[in-house]
């Protein structure tokens, strides 16, 4: 399952983030360090369903009218403050948190309404935009620093004649994530001296940085951009290359009035009817979280997490079926299973993705949309609907 983080400063609304989009009862304070622990739960990005083009919806719990809900786990890591890669705040603590996590969205408070320690502030009085480089900054140098604490091996093992620094470099960094592909890219990027004994601090905090990048992209969530001042967000906007912008606690409440049988609302739907009865004060709460939804397309929390899945980490999804005809699997369920696999993944790899042992004894595929076999180097798009044939 994919991993994704939420980070950022205290008091930025993540909890209230995390709370909405897994529906997990967790605390949420307006004070910093609300979390200490790290919060795991199951969230979902949201899809297309295949069963779009059958003549009947698929009925999966995981599909609401041909809105697909892929499953993947979330990570509410607690408030990090300027120094955390020190320590400061229990820094050390939470960023180690963030090391199995594939992509992360910094939560950022667009309204101002909190300073850079995450106390809160009147609206408008903090600059969100210094809080856009600040994660960046404390992962990178974070990670520099497990870099620097294990340089003196890499150091000893170069004075061996079958010494490769790339070798070294995964192994020293596959604790964060690095593949060796993420490596050969890297240092394909950097001017770097041969003799890792002439490394300077530069160099390593530039592989560092050049590595975060590759294995902890960064959506940046514009939070609690339904009372940020005007022109916030489009500055926000302006100093990131990917921003979302959000309102945690609108899409909260409209998950609990949906529960409550108050409002017809899918997350990521644009729009929302009021299908119970509300009192005049609810439904003006309503109406302005519909307005900030029109402004932004949605209230920006399935979109943060979609837009990290598909966009950033370049995921599509594929649907394993037994029977390439109805699109089943042997208990005759329709469309049961989905899987998120990077772009370019074939059919053998969601074969492994099914099962080790599924993946071991693969034999064949079959492309159940277009009703034939298809090569083992088939690169699998969005939606792909596939029988696996295994001996396995």
């Amino acid at each position: 399952m994919l991993s994704i983080a939420l980070a950022g400063k205290p008091n930025a609304g993540k909890s209230t983030f995390y709370k909405a989009a897994t529906m997990a009862d967790v605390d949420v304070g307006n004070y910093p360090f609300t979390t200490i622990d790290a919060n795991r739960g199951v969230s979902h990005v949201r899809t297309d369903c295949p069963c779009l083009s059958l003549d009947e919806r698929c009925g999966d719990d995981n599909c609401h009218g041909g809105k697909r809900y892929v499953p993947v786990e979330l990570i509410d890591v607690a408030g990090l403050v300027p120094g955390a890669h020190e320590g400061r705040g229990l820094g050390n603590q939470f960023l180690d948190e963030l090391t199995n996590a594939d992509v992360i969205l910094n939560v950022v408070d667009a309204s101002g309404g909190t300073d850079a320690e995450g106390e809160p502030v009147e609206v408008g009085e903090h600059d969100p935009v210094e809080d856009v480089d600040f994660i960046e900054e404390e992962m990178d140098l974070w990670l520099a620093s497990i870099v620097d604490r294990n340089w003196e091996s890499i150091e000893r093992q170069s004075r061996s004649p079958d010494f490769a620094l790339d070798e070294s470099l995964v192994d020293l960094l596959a604790g964060v994530g690095a593949s060796e592909l993420d490596v050969a890219r890297t240092l394909r990027e950097l001017d770097y001296p041969e003799d890792p004994i002439a490394w300077t601090d530069e160099d390593r905090e530039a592989l560092a940085r050049e590595i975060r990048e590759r294995t902890k992209p960064i959506v940046v969530v514009a939070n609690k951009a339904d009372i940020a001042p005007e022109g916030n967000v489009e500055r926000l906007r302006e100093a990131a290359d990917v921003v979302v912008p959000a309102t945690a606690d609108g899409e909260l409440a409209l998950r609990n009035a949906a529960a409550a049988g108050v409002v017809d609302y899918d997350p990521g739907d644009t729009d929302f009817d009021i299908v119970g009865d509300v009192s005049d004060q609810q439904r003006e709460g309503l109406d302005r979280i519909r307005g900030v939804m029109a402004d932004y397309g949605g209230t920006g929390v399935q979109a943060a997490m979609d837009t990290a899945v598909y966009d950033l980490l370049d995921h599509i999804t594929a649907y394993p079926v037994q029977n390439d005809t109805k699109w089943t699997d042997g208990q005759g369920n329709v469309l049961p299973d989905a899987h998120l696999l990077p772009r370019g993944s074939t059919p053998k790899d969601l074969a492994y993705a099914v099962h080790s042992d599924i993946g071991d004894g693969y034999t064949h595929a079959v492309d159940a949309r277009e009703e034939r076999r298809i090569s083992d180097e088939t690169e699998l798009e969005e939606g792909a609907v596939v029988k696996i044939i295994s001996d396995g």
